[in-house]
């Protein structure tokens, strides 16, 4: 299994690989993990929702789709505000073609905020809207449909790593962050030492795009030992860690729906990289994404959803 799909699956909420594993763990197990599902669900109000497609997106006809992936930097050190999405990645599924493409949209990116009235952060529209305004706003600005979302905060991210029992990563620059220091090669983490190593950009000279790569280096050392659990006991901690830190407009049948009739498209997984310049507005840093930039990741996806709208 390539590092794309390990990174797809544990962000997509680690569903595809426990919706197959615990088929064979046992019934109760699969209703346990059918409950933690509907406790993360939660419906979303949208200004766009009927604008991005023609006709409404139809699961059972394996139609391409898109989930918007949110890490949001609450949950960790007793904070429990809203929050600012802390990562954003657009992936796309289409089983026709086997493949599912992810891209990784920069947090500082400068963008219209649907719905506020305003230009400002990407990241910032989840801080003022939820999940809604960040769906709306990444839509408008990708100009394509954003069908679902799911999000998780920093604390999931910390229990899942506890979970699984620790992660190993390949670290390539040595600093230190919460009292923590992370030398570089292959380092071992445990749920708070992961959390701090993906919080750190500003002693980092690539800065966010940096803090990117060791997040991503993160969820695949998380989604590698979630896929080689053999255990009632380690499926439940991992369903644990699931409740009351991810959110998601998906329940639990479309998600069953997804990771079963939808397996084909995450053959193939390719990622893509949203390249944006930073410059400074009123002492704010920002990044700004030229036209052909956008024009280049727009195509990508309107290919990817069969779309040329």
């Amino acid at each position: 299994m390539s590092k794309g799909k390990k990174i797809f699956l544990i962000i997509f909420g680690i569903v595809a690989v426990l919706v197959i594993g615990i088929v064979g763990v046992g019934a109760k197990l699969y209703m346990d993990l059918s409950s933690s599902i509907q406790k993360t669900y939660e419906s979303v109000e949208r200004d766009q929702d009927n604008e991005a497609r023609e006709t409404p997106l139809d699961l059972d006809k394996q139609e391409p789709f898109t989930v918007l992936l949110l890490g949001i930097d609450t949950g960790d050190l007793g904070r429990t505000d809203q929050g600012r999405s802390d990562a954003l990645m657009v992936a796309t599924v289409n089983p026709s073609d086997g493949q599912t493409t992810i891209v990784s949209i920069p947090r500082d990116t400068y963008v219209e905020i649907v719905g506020h009235g305003t230009e400002d952060k990407i990241n910032h529209a989840y801080a003022f809207g939820g999940a809604a305004m960040s769906m709306d706003t990444v839509q408008k600005y990708l100009d394509i449909p954003v069908d679902h979302y799911v999000a998780m905060n920093m604390a999931g991210i910390k229990e899942l790593v506890d979970a699984v029992g620790g992660v190993d990563v390949n670290n390539d620059l040595k600093f230190s962050k919460d009292d923590y220091t992370f030398d570089i090669g292959k380092i071992h983490l445990d749920g708070d030492e992961a959390l701090s190593y993906t919080r750190m950009r500003y002693d980092d000279p690539t800065g966010d795009y940096g803090r990117q790569g060791r997040q991503r280096s993160v969820v695949a050392a998380v989604a590698k030992k979630a896929l080689s659990l053999d255990g009632v006991t380690q499926y439940q901690e991992v369903l644990n860690a699931m409740e009351g830190n991810m959110k998601t407009d998906m329940d639990f049948s479309t998600m069953q729906k997804i990771a079963l009739d939808y397996r084909d498209a995450f053959g193939k997984i390719e990622q893509v990289q949203m390249q944006g310049d930073g410059f400074m507005q009123d002492g704010i840093s920002y990044q700004r994404v030229s036209d052909d930039e956008l024009n280049r990741v727009q195509k990508i996806l309107k290919e990817q959803l069969e779309t040329t709208n």
